[in-house]
């Protein structure tokens, strides 16, 4: 088990609609929390208590700003959630080279840098004989391609290849990671593509029933939360 109460914690796309309920419940259990988003005004309107860091992910450099803010504010770092992300739709054929860059930009690269930029603290965090956690949020397109969302799914699948072999590697320096990848969950993020229309999608999980699941995940010491693990809506 994992005590998160005073641990320091960083998590990105702190004000969607993952990002949020994640935060609201470490908070309530006492966890410190860096709040990380690209806009402050919708960071303040989640009313959960943080530093508030505005940060581009997409930016070289930015993943070690915010890692940086989040050791001098609390004094270390304990854990990190990855749950900023966005989707694409679209024909495969249709879907510009623009849109792929900026897919696996956010969805792939940018949890990599974040790992990179928080290695150090977390191992330090270890070392004190605390259980550092990297999770990622992903989500069941990594495990089942869709058609129509090929780019989108590429970039999950990818992020998914990584967290495993990266899993493997970081167990010597003691930090877990814990990918987590939920069905479809009305958050709001797919009638917000950054290309094609939102297809017809069946009725999803709320998200409070995921960031439960989640912060459930994180506290009890888990390294892989399939699709399946959700249950249904």
């Amino acid at each position: 088990m994992s005590d998160v109460a005073g641990r320091s914690v960083l998590i990105t796309g702190a004000a969607g609609g993952l990002g949020a309920p994640v935060a609201q419940r470490l908070s309530a259990a006492g966890a410190r929390l860096t709040l990380v988003g690209r806009d402050l005004a919708r960071l303040q309107a989640t009313g959960v208590d943080g530093v508030r860091v505005t940060a581009d992910l997409r930016k070289a450099g930015a993943a070690d700003a915010v890692v940086a803010r989040a050791v001098q504010e609390h004094g270390g770092l304990d854990g990190v959630v990855v749950a900023s992300g966005v989707v694409a739709f679209g024909p495969v054929l249709d879907v510009p080279d623009d849109v792929l860059v900026e897919l696996f930009t956010i969805n792939t690269l940018a949890p990599i840098r974040l790992l990179r930029a928080a290695a150090e603290p977390l191992q330090a965090s270890a070392q004190q004989g605390y259980d550092a956690f990297f999770c990622v949020i992903s989500a069941v397109v990594a495990e089942q391609p869709m058609a129509g969302m090929a780019g989108y799914s590429a970039s999950k699948a990818a992020l998914s290849a990584f967290d495993a072999a990266a899993a493997r590697e970081l167990r010597r320096a003691k930090i877990r990671l814990l990918e987590v990848r939920p069905p479809h969950t009305e958050t709001g993020l797919a009638t917000r593509p950054i290309h094609g229309e939102t297809p017809r999608l069946p009725r999803g999980l709320t998200p409070d029933a995921v960031a439960d699941r989640i912060v459930a995940a994180i506290v009890s010491g888990e390294r892989d939360v399939p699709s399946e693990a959700f249950g249904t809506p």
